[in-house]
């Protein structure tokens, strides 16, 4: 067992331990291609009851980040250092100690006790994640058996009480549901009612409100809140979305190509952004004006996962590029103010 890493941005004395805490974590996929940087050295803290935002463009690492915590990397990912300290529930191991998850099977007794009894996960597309050929009922009850000590009519009792209590009208029809005979809003209702089921200390909620429309949108986001209010678990809020961010999130961790370039509480992120690219995705943010304004954009693209940029990754799409600084080094973290950090040239003698 390993001690709890103190957060550096909760560094005061009073200050609870850590629910989890990611460390320098990396993870690489070789492939024939060459070899993808997926994560690149990642590090925050969720809390009991937080919900941190994790934000970025498609394909700087914020799902891959998720799927390490969780364990479940597809062929050829692999975590190549870093680690992922846990502090399970219950009184063995006690409140000062953690597990590090990374050095964990992923197939072993141990992670699959904590992978869905502990920390769930909401993925992107609640199609894709039922089976289509067994009813919503049948999956959410057989979720029910694998983390509670319940018979089959007890366990049809408490899939009737979660889907009521993530709001699904006609609970006990629905469970002879097909997921196909669902809307997107109900299908992640019912997505949420399964994760729901071992009552978790973390639910890794990714792009959660994918292709539902903005109402849908809405019922589902306050559903989580109301749920995370009820239980006090801790949110890990992976989303594209600033718009999510902003109602959602405490605490955000902005990611670009693998790499967390700006840390802070939201109201910092949102009214105070440092890194470039943070400015540059708040610039990106559609505007109800009386004016007509072009919707700003981010120069370029993410670079290719082959190609990564020397120095600052973000450096070719950069406005405020520094020639000889940001294309041959890695700015470092700093902080600029309590519990705010950023990878950037401009601050700190760096530059």
């Amino acid at each position: 067992m390993q001690q709890t890493h103190t957060a550096s941005s909760r560094a005061a004395p009073e200050a609870p331990p850590a629910l989890l805490s990611v460390r320098d974590l990396a993870t690489h996929f070789p492939v024939d291609e060459g070899n993808v940087v997926a994560v690149d050295g990642v590090s925050f803290d969720l809390y009991e009851g937080q919900t941190l935002g994790i934000v970025g463009e498609s394909g700087c690492g914020k799902s891959v980040t998720a799927l390490s915590i969780m364990m479940a990397l597809s062929r050829p990912g692999r975590i190549v250092k870093g680690e992922i300290l846990y502090r399970p529930r219950g009184q063995d191991p006690g409140p000062d100690e953690v597990i590090d998850l990374a050095a964990l099977k992923p197939d072993g007794k141990e992670m699959r006790a904590i992978r869905g009894a502990e920390i769930g996960y909401i993925f992107q597309e609640p199609m894709t994640a039922f089976s289509p050929v067994h009813t919503v009922g049948n999956q959410l009850i057989e979720a029910i058996r694998l983390h509670r000590d319940v018979d089959g009519k007890e366990a049809k009792s408490l899939a009737i009480e979660l889907l009521r209590q993530v709001e699904v009208p006609l609970a006990e029809q629905r469970l002879d549901a097909y997921s196909w005979e669902l809307s997107g809003g109900l299908r992640q209702r019912v997505m949420i009612a399964t994760v729901m089921a071992s009552n978790p200390r973390v639910l890794i909620a990714d792009e959660p409100t994918t292709a539902l429309d903005v109402t849908t949108q809405a019922q589902i986001l306050d559903l989580m809140r109301s749920l995370q209010q009820q239980s006090g678990m801790a949110i890990i809020m992976i989303t594209h979305d600033l718009g999510v961010i902003a109602e959602m999130a405490d605490y955000v961790a902005v990611m670009y190509l693998g790499k967390v370039v700006e840390n802070a509480p939201v109201d910092d992120i949102f009214h105070a952004p440092k890194h470039p690219y943070t400015k540059a995705l708040l610039r990106s943010i559609p505007k109800i004006t009386e004016a007509e304004e072009e919707l700003a954009t981010i120069a370029g693209t993410v670079p290719h996962a082959y190609s990564r940029p020397e120095g600052c990754l973000f450096h070719p799409r950069c406005p405020e590029f520094m020639a000889g600084t940001c294309d041959a080094r890695t700015p470092p973290p700093l902080p600029v103010s309590p519990g705010h950090h950023v990878s950037c040239f401009l601050y700190g003698d760096g530059g």
